[in-house]
């Protein structure tokens, strides 16, 4: 039976309420990908009182959530048919078409958190829209320990069609915390990946951090490491200094510590990698655009400076 309710009627998010009973109900929802992501979300709304219908392409793994609930759909084209809001968390973008090849997606609001890039997720979009769907794609800020915790702190960042957004804001809601970023359907998964490489780069320089006392008898990685993350938390502040110079196009305005004196101290950085026997290879690529940037006229500039160079 296909579910048209949506939750978006009362402006506090309140789910909708039967004709028939006073109990309130919750609207309908299926769920196309039961890996370890997709699992946590059916999870998270099943025990948010969610009906929910899953589908998976081994069947096996549906098992365990059917039992707390779910109903099996025997198809992926079945499983849609099931409800108007429509979420896949597949493999990748590919497996989003081919699963969702035979099914029909007339009057569909189809939500897509399956990992993948901008242009992939516009193309996407462009592809639903043709098939009569609403569309929304989300980058998924969580690992799955964390959905349906809320404590956790985890969230998805959700663009493209924000009228489906608002009509479902409050399923959406209930496994993650929600952030929509824009009508661009690409948005979300750009935001994504630039935050993961935020994460990345400061976690090369936490790796560099740990193998340079790694050879030292006295200094316990496990009492350093609150050291450490005292130190890169307190770094993080300097992050929207970055974004308002890049804004305003000055790069040395508030700068404390310049490229210039940041050069002329990467050859103590260097050298102490060496006395460890540590490879500098983490950190090399940063020091020479920084070298780059203060030969160039930026000695006066702040990070900002190197942003540049990357486009």
């Amino acid at each position: 039976m296909t579910d048209t309710t949506s939750d978006a009627a009362s402006p506090t998010d309140s789910p909708s309420v039967s004709s028939s009973a006073s109990l309130p109900v919750s609207p309908s929802l299926t769920l196309l990908g039961l890996g370890a992501m997709g699992t946590a979300f059916a999870r998270a709304w099943l025990a948010a009182g969610y009906p929910l219908t899953v589908w998976n392409r081994t069947p096996s793994r549906a098992e365990a959530l059917v039992a707390e609930g779910a109903r099996p759909a025997a198809s992926a084209a079945e499983a849609v048919a099931a409800s108007t809001l429509v979420v896949t968390c597949l493999l990748d973008d590919a497996s989003v078409g081919e699963t969702l090849e035979g099914a029909d997606l007339t009057g569909k609001d189809l939500v897509d958190l399956t990992t993948g890039t901008p242009s992939e997720a516009r193309t996407r979009a462009v592809w639903a829209e043709a098939r009569g769907a609403r569309f929304l794609s989300g980058g998924i800020m969580a690992v799955p320990p964390m959905i349906g915790t809320p404590e956790a702190g985890g969230y998805v960042l959700y663009s493209g069609s924000q009228d489906l957004f608002e009509a479902h804001r409050t399923t959406l809601a209930a496994p993650a915390g929600t952030r929509f970023v824009g009508g661009n359907p690409g948005h979300a998964a750009l935001q994504d990946v630039a935050l993961l490489s935020g994460m990345y780069g400061m976690l090369a320089g936490v790796a560099h951090a740990f193998a340079l006392i790694g050879g030292e008898k006295d200094i316990a990685p496990a009492e350093f490491a609150p050291l450490l993350a005292e130190w890169v938390a307190a770094m993080s502040g300097t992050i929207p200094q970055i974004g308002e110079q890049l804004a305003s196009g000055d790069y040395e305005s508030g700068v404390t510590s310049s490229l210039e004196m940041q050069v002329a101290g990467i050859k103590t950085f260097l050298g102490t990698a060496a006395d460890q026997n540590v490879s500098p290879e983490l950190l090399t690529p940063f020091f020479d655009m920084m070298r780059r940037q203060a030969e160039t006229g930026g000695g006066g500039e702040g990070f900002a400076g190197l942003v540049g160079l990357l486009t």
